[in-house]
Protein backbone atom coordinates (compact mmCIF):
# COMPACT_ATOMS: atom_id res chain seq x y z
CA UNK A 1 0.00 0.00 0.00
CA UNK A 2 1.02 3.36 -0.77
CA UNK A 3 1.43 6.25 1.23
CA UNK A 4 2.13 9.66 0.73
CA UNK A 5 3.67 12.90 2.51
CA UNK A 6 1.87 15.28 3.77
CA UNK A 7 2.91 18.63 2.15
CA UNK A 8 1.90 21.93 4.02
CA UNK A 9 3.29 24.36 1.95
CA UNK A 10 0.70 26.56 0.63
CA UNK A 11 1.35 27.95 -2.54
CA UNK A 12 -0.96 30.79 -4.59
CA UNK A 13 -2.18 28.15 -7.07
CA UNK A 14 -4.04 25.86 -4.19
CA UNK A 15 -5.63 29.00 -3.40
CA UNK A 16 -7.19 29.84 -6.04
CA UNK A 17 -8.29 26.20 -6.28
CA UNK A 18 -9.50 25.89 -2.72
CA UNK A 19 -11.29 29.22 -2.47
CA UNK A 20 -13.96 29.37 -4.96
CA UNK A 21 -14.85 25.78 -4.42
CA UNK A 22 -14.53 26.17 0.05
CA UNK A 23 -17.04 29.46 -0.95
CA UNK A 24 -19.40 28.13 -2.97
CA UNK A 25 -19.69 24.98 -0.25
CA UNK A 26 -19.63 27.72 2.86
CA UNK A 27 -22.33 30.07 1.40
CA UNK A 28 -24.27 27.48 -0.40
CA UNK A 29 -24.90 26.03 2.90
CA UNK A 30 -25.30 29.44 5.08
CA UNK A 31 -28.13 30.16 2.46
CA UNK A 32 -29.86 26.65 2.78
CA UNK A 33 -29.91 25.89 6.23
CA UNK A 34 -31.60 29.38 7.01
CA UNK A 35 -33.76 29.09 4.07
CA UNK A 36 -35.18 25.68 5.79
CA UNK A 37 -34.71 27.08 8.98
CA UNK A 38 -38.03 26.86 11.02
CA UNK A 39 -37.34 29.20 13.55
CA UNK A 40 -36.59 31.74 11.51
CA UNK A 41 -40.15 30.67 9.79
CA UNK A 42 -42.15 30.53 12.93
CA UNK A 43 -41.13 33.97 12.82
CA UNK A 44 -43.25 35.09 9.52
CA UNK A 45 -46.02 32.78 10.64
CA UNK A 46 -46.22 34.43 13.87
CA UNK A 47 -46.34 37.66 13.04
CA UNK A 48 -48.82 37.59 9.69
CA UNK A 49 -51.54 35.85 8.24
CA UNK A 50 -50.77 32.53 6.21
CA UNK A 51 -50.71 34.22 2.61
CA UNK A 52 -48.44 37.06 3.66
CA UNK A 53 -46.31 35.14 6.15
CA UNK A 54 -45.71 32.70 3.20
CA UNK A 55 -44.79 35.49 0.95
CA UNK A 56 -42.54 37.85 3.39
CA UNK A 57 -40.70 34.44 4.48
CA UNK A 58 -40.02 32.96 0.85
CA UNK A 59 -38.42 36.42 -0.24
CA UNK A 60 -36.38 36.55 2.98
CA UNK A 61 -34.68 33.88 1.66
CA UNK A 62 -34.50 34.76 -1.85
CA UNK A 63 -32.68 37.97 -1.41
CA UNK A 64 -30.65 36.38 1.55
CA UNK A 65 -29.98 34.08 -1.10
CA UNK A 66 -28.58 37.05 -3.06
CA UNK A 67 -26.77 38.10 -0.66
CA UNK A 68 -24.98 34.77 0.52
CA UNK A 69 -24.31 33.36 -3.00
CA UNK A 70 -24.12 36.08 -5.08
CA UNK A 71 -22.50 39.11 -3.03
CA UNK A 72 -20.40 37.91 -0.07
CA UNK A 73 -18.45 35.18 -2.07
CA UNK A 74 -18.06 37.90 -4.76
CA UNK A 75 -16.18 40.10 -2.34
CA UNK A 76 -14.02 37.15 -0.54
CA UNK A 77 -13.17 36.04 -3.50
CA UNK A 78 -12.14 39.44 -4.97
CA UNK A 79 -10.18 40.46 -1.88
CA UNK A 80 -7.90 37.19 -1.63
CA UNK A 81 -7.43 36.61 -5.39
CA UNK A 82 -7.08 40.23 -6.56
CA UNK A 83 -5.63 39.41 -10.34
CA UNK A 84 -9.05 38.06 -10.47
CA UNK A 85 -11.90 41.08 -11.22
CA UNK A 86 -15.50 41.11 -12.19
CA UNK A 87 -15.41 40.80 -15.41
CA UNK A 88 -12.90 37.84 -15.27
CA UNK A 89 -16.29 36.36 -13.34
CA UNK A 90 -18.28 36.72 -15.92
CA UNK A 91 -20.24 39.86 -15.21
CA UNK A 92 -19.77 41.84 -18.15
CA UNK A 93 -21.13 42.62 -21.43
CA UNK A 94 -18.85 41.61 -24.37
CA UNK A 95 -19.51 42.55 -27.96
CA UNK A 96 -17.81 40.09 -29.39
CA UNK A 97 -19.84 37.31 -27.95
CA UNK A 98 -23.68 39.29 -27.73
CA UNK A 99 -24.97 37.71 -30.60
CA UNK A 100 -24.26 34.12 -29.62
CA UNK A 101 -25.14 34.72 -26.31
CA UNK A 102 -28.92 35.88 -27.84
CA UNK A 103 -28.88 33.21 -29.64
CA UNK A 104 -28.46 30.14 -26.71
CA UNK A 105 -31.00 32.59 -24.59
CA UNK A 106 -33.52 32.37 -27.55
CA UNK A 107 -33.25 28.79 -28.06
CA UNK A 108 -32.77 27.49 -24.81
CA UNK A 109 -35.72 29.04 -23.74
CA UNK A 110 -37.97 27.66 -26.98
CA UNK A 111 -36.93 24.13 -26.19
CA UNK A 112 -37.42 24.60 -21.88
CA UNK A 113 -40.40 26.52 -21.81
CA UNK A 114 -42.62 23.80 -23.42
CA UNK A 115 -40.55 21.31 -21.63
CA UNK A 116 -41.16 23.12 -17.88
CA UNK A 117 -44.75 24.20 -18.91
CA UNK A 118 -46.02 20.19 -19.04
CA UNK A 119 -43.59 18.94 -16.35
CA UNK A 120 -45.07 22.39 -14.22
CA UNK A 121 -48.48 20.61 -14.17
CA UNK A 122 -47.77 17.32 -12.76
CA UNK A 123 -48.91 16.94 -9.29
CA UNK A 124 -45.44 15.63 -7.57
CA UNK A 125 -44.19 19.71 -9.14
CA UNK A 126 -47.33 21.08 -7.28
CA UNK A 127 -46.25 19.71 -3.84
CA UNK A 128 -43.51 21.93 -4.20
CA UNK A 129 -43.99 24.83 -6.37
CA UNK A 130 -44.46 27.72 -6.71
CA UNK A 131 -42.90 28.40 -3.35
CA UNK A 132 -45.26 30.61 -1.79
CA UNK A 133 -48.19 28.57 -0.52
CA UNK A 134 -50.38 31.40 -0.42
CA UNK A 135 -54.43 30.69 -1.79
CA UNK A 136 -54.73 33.80 -2.97
CA UNK A 137 -52.60 36.09 -5.52
CA UNK A 138 -52.73 39.62 -5.16
CA UNK A 139 -50.53 41.51 -8.65
CA UNK A 140 -48.27 42.68 -5.94
CA UNK A 141 -47.42 38.97 -5.44
CA UNK A 142 -46.94 38.54 -8.92
CA UNK A 143 -44.57 40.67 -9.11
CA UNK A 144 -42.51 39.96 -5.61
CA UNK A 145 -42.47 36.24 -6.60
CA UNK A 146 -40.35 37.52 -9.39
CA UNK A 147 -38.31 39.69 -8.09
CA UNK A 148 -37.54 37.39 -5.87
CA UNK A 149 -36.81 35.01 -8.47
CA UNK A 150 -34.64 37.00 -9.81
CA UNK A 151 -32.17 38.16 -7.11
CA UNK A 152 -31.85 34.87 -5.75
CA UNK A 153 -31.02 33.49 -9.62
CA UNK A 154 -28.55 35.88 -10.19
CA UNK A 155 -27.14 35.17 -7.11
CA UNK A 156 -27.19 31.56 -7.17
CA UNK A 157 -25.69 31.87 -11.29
CA UNK A 158 -23.22 34.38 -10.24
CA UNK A 159 -22.14 31.70 -7.76
CA UNK A 160 -21.80 28.75 -9.73
CA UNK A 161 -21.28 29.67 -12.94
CA UNK A 162 -18.73 32.96 -11.95
CA UNK A 163 -17.12 32.24 -8.82
CA UNK A 164 -16.74 28.79 -8.68
CA UNK A 165 -16.33 27.93 -12.71
CA UNK A 166 -14.04 30.67 -14.11
CA UNK A 167 -10.86 30.67 -11.88
CA UNK A 168 -10.32 26.85 -11.73
CA UNK A 169 -9.69 26.75 -15.30
CA UNK A 170 -6.63 28.31 -15.83
CA UNK A 171 -4.99 25.91 -12.88
CA UNK A 172 -6.91 23.16 -13.19
CA UNK A 173 -8.12 22.94 -17.28
CA UNK A 174 -11.49 23.07 -18.32
CA UNK A 175 -13.38 20.00 -17.97
CA UNK A 176 -11.93 19.12 -14.40
CA UNK A 177 -13.27 22.67 -13.56
CA UNK A 178 -16.38 21.64 -15.51
CA UNK A 179 -16.60 18.31 -13.60
CA UNK A 180 -16.69 19.84 -10.45
CA UNK A 181 -18.70 22.34 -10.96
CA UNK A 182 -21.60 19.86 -12.52
CA UNK A 183 -20.79 17.80 -9.40
CA UNK A 184 -21.51 20.73 -7.09
CA UNK A 185 -24.28 22.19 -8.66
CA UNK A 186 -26.35 18.50 -8.92
CA UNK A 187 -25.65 18.01 -5.50
CA UNK A 188 -27.26 21.11 -4.56
CA UNK A 189 -30.60 19.86 -6.20
CA UNK A 190 -30.17 16.55 -3.84
CA UNK A 191 -33.13 17.51 -1.63
CA UNK A 192 -35.55 18.48 -4.72
CA UNK A 193 -35.54 14.81 -5.02
CA UNK A 194 -33.89 12.67 -7.77
CA UNK A 195 -35.44 14.26 -11.49
CA UNK A 196 -34.04 17.57 -10.59
CA UNK A 197 -30.88 16.47 -9.51
CA UNK A 198 -30.70 14.06 -12.67
CA UNK A 199 -31.69 17.40 -14.63
CA UNK A 200 -29.31 19.37 -13.37
CA UNK A 201 -26.51 17.20 -14.40
CA UNK A 202 -27.19 18.11 -18.72
CA UNK A 203 -28.33 21.14 -17.66
CA UNK A 204 -24.94 21.90 -15.65
CA UNK A 205 -22.86 20.77 -18.48
CA UNK A 206 -24.81 23.27 -21.13
CA UNK A 207 -24.68 26.00 -19.16
CA UNK A 208 -20.71 25.72 -18.47
CA UNK A 209 -20.10 25.30 -22.32
CA UNK A 210 -22.01 28.22 -22.48
CA UNK A 211 -20.29 30.56 -19.97
CA UNK A 212 -16.67 29.55 -21.16
CA UNK A 213 -18.11 30.07 -24.73
CA UNK A 214 -19.79 33.77 -23.71
CA UNK A 215 -17.47 34.90 -21.02
CA UNK A 216 -20.54 35.76 -19.42
CA UNK A 217 -22.92 34.29 -17.24
CA UNK A 218 -26.08 36.18 -18.69
CA UNK A 219 -27.05 32.83 -20.66
CA UNK A 220 -27.18 30.75 -17.68
CA UNK A 221 -29.00 33.66 -15.64
CA UNK A 222 -31.46 34.59 -18.07
CA UNK A 223 -32.48 30.85 -19.12
CA UNK A 224 -32.60 29.88 -15.62
CA UNK A 225 -34.71 32.67 -14.51
CA UNK A 226 -36.99 31.72 -17.64
CA UNK A 227 -37.31 28.37 -15.94
CA UNK A 228 -38.39 29.30 -12.83
CA UNK A 229 -40.64 31.70 -13.84
CA UNK A 230 -42.24 29.56 -15.95
CA UNK A 231 -42.30 26.62 -13.74
CA UNK A 232 -44.01 29.24 -11.09
CA UNK A 233 -46.47 30.67 -12.93
CA UNK A 234 -47.84 27.05 -14.64
CA UNK A 235 -47.38 25.51 -11.25
CA UNK A 236 -49.92 28.70 -9.99
CA UNK A 237 -52.32 28.39 -12.73
CA UNK A 238 -52.78 24.60 -11.91
CA UNK A 239 -52.47 24.30 -8.66
CA UNK A 240 -55.73 23.23 -7.23
CA UNK A 241 -55.50 25.08 -4.02
CA UNK A 242 -54.67 28.51 -5.45
CA UNK A 243 -56.16 31.40 -7.19
CA UNK A 244 -55.18 34.87 -8.67
CA UNK A 245 -57.17 37.76 -7.09
CA UNK A 246 -59.86 38.95 -8.86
Amino acid sequence: MNHFTIDWTWKALDLKICLPILLTLVFFSIYWFTSKSEKIKRIFYNKYDFDQASLKHIFFTKYFGFFFMGIFPTIICLIFLPEITLADLGLTLIYETSLFSLFWIFVLSAIIVPLTYLSAQKPKNLVNYPQIRAKVWSKKMLFINALGWFLYLFGYEFLFRGVLLIPLIEPLGMWPAVAINIALYSATHIPKGLDETIGAIPLGFVLCLLTISSGTIWIAFIVHLVIAWTNTFTALKFHPDMQLQK
